[in-house]
């Protein structure tokens, strides 16, 4: 088992989660976070003040999957993620050692 998180521009979050219901995708957590990368932020105009924006608004996108269902889910973040410009984002992919389901008690694969 593993847990796939990808954090992506905000405006794609609709394009990745029809690309992982394809898939068969059943359940994700979405989070709502600012941070950068190479993208350092930008700096705008307000009132005639300009002020650094360091923190981009970006989407933390978690789904729990079988092992034979990461390689595809990556690719379909991937394929729907990409805008082909700075800032599009990372996906990081971890171990699962043990997943319950709290109102049944099922564990392991039965459990996602």
């Amino acid at each position: 088992m593993k847990l796939v998180t990808a954090v992506i521009k905000p405006f794609r979050l609709d394009d990745v989660r029809d690309a992982l219901a394809q898939i068969g995708v059943k359940g994700m957590t979405v989070t709502e976070v600012k941070g950068f990368g190479r993208q350092k932020g930008h700096t705008e105009l307000y009132r005639g003040a300009e002020y650094a924006v360091d923190f981009l608004p970006k989407i933390k996108l978690e789904v729990a999957l079988s092992s034979d269902l990461v390689d595809q889910a990556i690719e379909a973040i991937s394929n729907a993620a990409q805008t082909g410009k700075i800032g599009d984002g990372k996906i990081f992919v971890y171990n699962l050692d043990q997943v319950i389901r709290l109102r049944t008690g099922e564990t392991g694969n039965d459990a996602l």
